[in-house]
């Protein structure tokens, strides 16, 4: 056992990770599943005690969950006081000096999981009583209803045998079982506060809790004596002060504390209280009256134990605050004389020590208000009314300050697009009371506005950022005084007349983008932009040339919207010569660079006049500074006296250069086809319509009357136009792009580095080329050519981002090009990839492209099943939501679990069976209809015939997972002899076994028979063997049942009878089965010819997959009309 048990000291950190070797709960079943998964009966009869091991998470879930039945609760209840019947084993265990350390360890864990499991249920079960003692409490008649008094009656009984198994189990010395014997707190605690929880309980003192009430007692007893429960002074005296009725229960358990476990100085401890002065014992009101009764019945039980604590109390003898002290003047001994009174240094000190106790307690709350932040930020987005609540919670904890406070805040921001008006209100709400309302002057308001909407833009995505112009246009549209103000800050801030960091520039320059009302005021001051962000320091601060790219960006898309025309500026425009100077002119190794430079050449084709022209001389200029420097470098390095490095420097400088020139090759394909499917065809839409509306105005009424005809009316006229207008954008693409010009010109190199990485083995380098490529393969000739080299990069790259990228781009083609790439889809599911940024993208791409329909579910998804277990958790959640999704589209799930079922038990996987058993139980929930699970257990069933006896184990395991109903039962039955002669190995023993205790719940008395009857066939075959359970008189049903069979073959009509003879001629007969679940066997195929890249001695290989090796159209996919694709 390599792991430890740690008591927690919430419940819910136990699904929490761990540190190194901590158990962590890892299957949390829900409260509909729980009880079919309580199969805590067929592993305690096999296992022992032990079984909590492997079942603490079942009985860990029905904490866990909240609408959780009674009736789970008191079966699991009862599971785990048998469970603790550790106590008749471990006497024997303790004393044994041939224990070794993982048995040690073994049975402590048993014994925690198992105390802490049962602590906490009835600590539940308590809570719960006491609620239902309040609902069900006498009326004006005095009467009690029927539920309350059988149900109490019940748990007091069930309540007092949970306390007598904690008795004897800590009667025992098991502190021998912890290293050093030294038992940790928490596991101590676990138990008192289960104890305390018991004493609260209002009719504690009454006669008939008197049993529970002297387990409580004595258990309280064994903590303080051999298990150094310290507290126990501390809580007598905080429960008195809020439990009136526990005088009496205290007074007798400190007399038998004191006398029958010799913890006498108890006493000692419990009435310091006297300390306090008069004055604060006054205030206290009936806690004091509850401590002047205990005191009372101490004294007169244990009256000699009182005489040395006298001088404690014999100020308060005389005083008022309490009715009692009289009482205890008459029970006490006389006292030989009055000692010193305590000086007032002694109160100072219990007031510094409740001080202390008040900030441990504020420390406590705001640790717990931290915990709660993660899980009411989940509360954002179900599916309930507790959304709006949530929202306020976030805001009031931001408000004060709490840590990580703000993840909530941000977190909610999407929920300004929320359909629900209500939901989208409190969130526009939200914001502006914690970023739009600030206090103080104009001015001052002004500057923590901006400084709270900046702290939100740092290290935002593109999709908070979006989310945060709804908010910015919000408060802008609201006609607020500040506007203008704030705006004023925001030109001061991101032109320096402010000193403020870089990210308060970026964000300033964001944030005017988004300012609805300044939209043309920013445009009109393009040269300041230019000159801040895109002049001679552009070099400094890439990531804000960027963002001022994308701000003219959007308010460039914002007024050719509003004016309907285009809207374009000349070539020679300031911003046009300073971007093309900062792409082309500037080679450094800086991160930022490219997403600079895809922003500039977007916004070229954006805003200038001829943006190809303009491009095209870009590429031209680095292409220029790229010679020009290979040129120099040689000549340097003809001097015999240059040295190595300088040669090693030259040619990285190279590589930088040629990576930034592929780089925008790349960028400059994908925008010229993007500029004519969109901007150029727009374009021609608007003067068609232009033509067609001044030819209609020309005509006339009666002109057009008279040409009316049934294309017309049916729109074919336009429907032909458009069609021609998408035919001549697709001609462009397929010649002219790639005619005599600079994009033809760079694809043979763009090639040739994509297929040889051992001569073109710089990162940079590498990176850029193959994501250039990608850009390229728009244009559908370039795809259909280069589709083998991009899936060979994608399988044979080192670089993970190279990888990653091939992914994204292969998606994105799948979608534009569905004939070309649909003989490779099975090629894209690269979700084993050993770095765990690329399978979360592969995962992240698969799933859109099968929830959008583009791409058909095969058997590959069993590749995401095993994504399940993925040690990355966010990678588990993705793909956890993969599957939510797909089991939202009819029977897609249940028609794949066959084949996943066949994929993942293979043996040459070698998949465990923990790993097994875990994606398999989530696969199995998805399973709800009952015809499905009727036909899942006969395919199951019908599978073991063929299956291997590793398999056999899965299979058992996956009906054990079904919900199976009676029709299920049957058909289980009737598959008998498929599995018969394999219950002799408890891995398919024991699921099916528990199948039957999940049956028999809530079963009626004749199918209850049926299941009974079924177990104990299975006990029989399992404990003797088939061969030796099979009866003369079991032969005798079975030849019975074959005759049945056979008279129901003789009732099925001749013809169907004929078919399926003519199907089967000169076959051997075989089961009935689904051929899906077969394990396939390796075909012998000739082998394939290696697939190897280019290196330096054979650089003129391509590294590509061989012709042979190329996928062949097998279904071929319709694609959408160009119309329609045109108008996206």
């Amino acid at each position: 056992m390599s792991w430890d048990f740690f008591v927690p000291v919430c419940v819910g950190d136990l699904v929490k990770t761990g540190g190194i070797n901590q158990y962590v709960v890892q299957d949390v079943v829900s409260a509909k599943q729980l009880p079919s998964c309580l199969n805590f009966k067929a592993a305690l009869r096999s296992q022992g005690p032990l079984c909590i091991l492997e079942h603490f998470d079942t009985g860990y879930s029905v904490l866990h969950c909240k609408a959780v039945d009674l009736a789970v609760k008191e079966d699991t209840l009862e599971l785990l006081v048998q469970v603790s019947g550790l106590s008749v084993s471990l006497p024997s265990i303790l004393v044994s000096t041939s224990l070794s350390a993982a048995e040690r360890k073994e049975k402590l864990n048993a014994v925690k999981m198992s105390v802490f499991l049962l602590c906490k249920l009835t600590e539940n079960l308590e809570s719960d009583s006491y609620r239902q003692n309040i609902v069900t409490a006498p009326g004006k008649g005095g009467k009690k209803g029927k539920a309350c008094g059988e149900g109490l009656v019940q748990w007091d009984s069930e309540r007092e045998q949970v306390l007598q198994a904690l008795v004897q189990l800590f009667q025992l010395d098991i502190r021998s079982l912890w290293s050093l014997s030294l038992v940790e707190e928490e596991f101590i605690s676990c138990v008192t506060c289960c104890c305390y929880k018991l004493l609260e309980n209002p009719t504690i003192s009454h006669v008939k809790s008197k049993p529970t009430r002297d387990c409580v007692i004595h258990l309280l007893g064994l903590l303080i004596k051999k298990y150094n429960h310290l507290l126990a002074g501390v809580k007598v005296i905080q429960m008195l002060q809020h439990f009136e009725q526990l005088s009496s229960v205290f007074a007798q358990a400190v007399s038998v504390w004191s006398t029958e476990y010799g913890v006498r100085a108890i006493i000692g401890e419990v009435i310091e209280i006297g300390q306090k002065s008069s004055e604060e014992l006054a205030r206290e009101g009936s806690g004091v009256k509850a401590f002047a009764s205990f005191l009372s019945e101490v004294s007169a039980l244990v009256p000699e134990l009182m005489i040395p604590n006298i001088s404690v109390l014999i100020t308060h003898l005389e005083g008022e605050s309490d009715d009692d002290t009289s009482e205890l003047n008459h029970n006490l001994p006389p006292t030989p004389q009055k000692e010193p009174e305590k000086e007032g240094e002694d109160g100072e000190l219990k007031k510094q020590e409740m001080l202390v106790q008040y900030l441990k307690d504020t420390e406590t709350f705001a640790l717990q208000v931290e915990r709660a932040i993660s899980v009411i930020n989940t509360m954002l987005y179900w599916k309930t009314t507790s959304v709006q609540e949530a929202v306020q919670f976030c805001v009031t904890v931001c408000e004060f300050s709490v840590a990580n406070s703000i993840s909530g805040v941000r977190k909610m921001l999407p929920l300004v697009w929320s359909t629900d008006a209500a939901i989208k209100d409190a969130v526009i709400h939200a914001y502006r009371r914690l970023y739009l309302n600030p206090q103080g002057d104009t001015i001052t308001k002004a500057q923590t506005l901006v400084d709270s909407l900046s702290e939100l833009m740092v290290d935002a995505s593109l999709g908070t950022i979006q989310c945060l112009e709804e908010i910015v246009q919000e408060f802008f549209s609201s006609g607020s005084s500040l506007q203008s103000t704030v705006v004023q800050v925001l030109w001061e801030r991101f032109t320096g007349k402010r000193e403020t960091s870089s990210l308060y520039k970026r964000a300033a320059v964001l944030l005017l983008g988004m300012a609805a009302a300044e939209r043309e005021v920013v445009l009109s001051n393009l040269d300041t932009l230019c000159s801040v962000a895109l002049g001679e320091k552009v070099t400094e601060d890439f990531l804000l040339a960027r963002d001022a790219v994308i701000t003219i960006c959007n308010i460039t898309d914002h007024v050719r919207q509003s004016k309907g025309a285009p809207f374009r500026l000349p070539q020679d425009h300031q911003l046009f010569t300073c971007l093309t100077q900062a792409v082309a002119e500037v080679v450094m190794e800086d991160p930022y660079w490219q997403s600079f430079m895809e922003q500039a050449v977007r916004l070229i084709y954006f805003l200038a006049e001829s943006p190809d022209q303009l491009c095209s001389r870009l590429l031209q200029r680095s292409a220029r500074l790229l010679l020009d420097q290979i040129a120099e470098g040689g000549e340097v390095n003809k001097d015999a006296g240059q040295m190595q490095d300088g040669s090693q420097e030259s040619n990285e400088q190279n590589c930088v250069c040629l990576a930034q020139l592929l780089a925008a090759c790349g960028c400059v394909a994908f925008w010229q086809v993007s500029h004519l499917e969109r901007s150029v065809s727009a374009e021609l839409r608007r003067r068609r319509g232009e033509t067609e509306e001044r030819e209609e105005k020309e005509k006339g009424p009666a002109g057009k009357a008279n040409e009316s005809t049934m294309e017309e009316e049916l729109g074919l006229i336009g429907a032909s136009a458009e069609d021609t207008e998408a035919e001549l954008i697709r001609n462009i693409c397929e010649t002219e792009l790639l005619a005599e010009n600079l994009l033809s010109a760079f694809l043979p190199l763009l090639v040739r580095v994509c297929g040889s990485p051992g001569r073109y083995s710089h990162p940079q380098l590498t990176t850029a080329a193959c994501l250039a490529l990608s850009q390229y393969m728009m244009i559908p000739s370039v795809c259909e050519e280069n589709i083998r080299l991009m899936f060979t990069v994608l399988e044979r790259s080192t670089l993970p981002v190279v990888r990653a990228n091939a992914i994204i781009a292969l998606g994105d083609l799948t979608v534009r090009f569905p004939n070309i790439l649909e003989p490779w889809t099975q090629n894209l599911y690269a979700l084993s990839d050993e770095v765990p940024s690329v399978r979360q993208t592969a995962v992240t791409v698969l799933t859109q492209l099968v929830l959008k329909d583009v791409l058909k579910v095969k058997g590959q998804v069993s590749e995401v099943a095993v994504l399940l277990i993925d040690p990355d958790s966010h990678i588990n959640s993705l793909a956890l939501n993969f599957f939510n999704e797909l089991a939202t589209k009819d029977n897609a799930i249940y028609n794949l679990l066959p084949d996943i079922i066949s994929r993942l038990s293979d043996p040459e996987r070698g998949m465990s069976s923990e790993d097994f058993n875990t994606i398999m139980r989530q696969l199995f929930s998805y399973i709800t209809k009952e015809r499905q699970t009727e036909s899942l257990v006969e395919k199951l069933c019908q599978r073991f015939r063929t299956a291997t006896e590793r398999q056999w184990c899965d299979l058992a395991v996956s009906l054990s997972l079904l919900s199976m109903c009676e029709r299920g039962f049957k058909r289980l039955q009737e598959c008998w002899e498929c599995y018969s002669d394999k219950l002799t190995e408890p891995g398919v023993y024991q699921p099916l076994l528990s199948i039957t205790a999940k049956l028999r719940r809530g079963a009626k008395p004749q199918f209850k028979a049926q299941v009974d009857e079924f177990e104990q066939r299975l006990t029989a075959v399992h404990t003797r063997g088939l061969e030796n359970v099979e009866s003369p008189e079991m032969d005798e049903e079975n030849q019975k049942a074959g005759v049945s069979a056979e008279k129901t073959v003789t009732r099925t009509p001749a013809p169907t009878r004929g078919r399926l003879k003519s199907k089967q001629q000169g076959k051997p007969p075989v089961s009935r089965c689904d051929d899906s679940f077969v394990t396939p066997h390796k075909s012998r195929k000739s082998k394939k010819p290696a697939i190897t890249f280019s290196s330096d001695e054979e650089e003129d290989e391509e590294a590509v997959m061989a012709e042979s090796e190329t996928p062949k159209v097998t279904t071929p996919i319709a694609r959408t009309s160009r119309r329609a694709r045109l108008r996206n």
